[in-house]
């Protein structure tokens, strides 16, 4: 039992450690690293995450709904200040655009999101005035769990990056003994194989 003990420990000291998603570049797995998005940006974030947790707490369908689909146009109003506006044409210039139809422009994997918020614009204007029955308990529930995927989903397009980890110190010493930049394995300089690169997150479809 002690010497597969100690042969167990001797193996611990060889491996190492295992890498941390949330430890150094040299670790083996890409990490999440903060962008650097706009101050405007995360204030409008901040302000739709405030707005999304009092829309959960009201006590009417009505107030929910309408607090939620504010929450929601806060959410787009942060990628615009985060990416700036499309150029627009002299017809476009002559009136005045919302939100949910610039959006698309600006970051088109949010399309599908921007036509479902626009289809509840008309409701929430009705809910905002007081219209009784305007928007029902389901309406409320729905557009709450849907702008909470769509603020998550914002969150990591403009918050969070993902950042490939640095070559190790031996990797480079590696590749300084063969001048051409290439090592035996075939890699290219860099540590990249051939065909690679960062992997990027596809959003949710809405």
């Amino acid at each position: 039992m002690a010497h597969s003990s100690a042969a167990a420990a001797r193996r611990r000291r060889a491996t190492g450690p295992a890498p941390s998603l949330t430890g150094p570049p040299s670790d083996v797995h890409p990490v999440l690293r903060r962008a650097t998005a706009p101050p405007a940006a995360l204030d409008l974030l901040a302000q739709a995450r405030a707005g999304l947790d009092e829309a959960t707490v009201l006590d009417t369908p009505n107030e929910r709904y309408a607090t939620a689909h504010l929450a929601a146009l806060r959410t787009a109003a942060a990628v615009l200040a985060a990416r700036g506006r499309p150029e627009a044409s002299p017809r476009a210039r002559s009136r005045i655009r919302s939100a949910w139809e610039v959006l698309p422009e600006i970051a088109p994997e949010l399309t599908e999101w921007s036509a479902l918020f626009a289809s509840g614009a008309r409701r929430r204007a009705r809910a905002e005035a007081g219209i009784r029955d305007a928007a029902s308990g389901r309406d409320a529930d729905d557009l709450i769990r849907d702008v909470a995927m769509f603020l998550r989903l914002v969150e990591r397009m403009l918050v969070l990056q993902p950042v490939l980890p640095q070559p190790r110190a031996d990797d480079r010493s590696d590749r300084s003994d063969h001048p051409d930049g290439h090592d035996p394995g075939g890699h290219r300089p860099g540590g990249r194989d051939p065909g690679g690169g960062m992997a990027r997150e596809l959003p949710d479809a809405g």
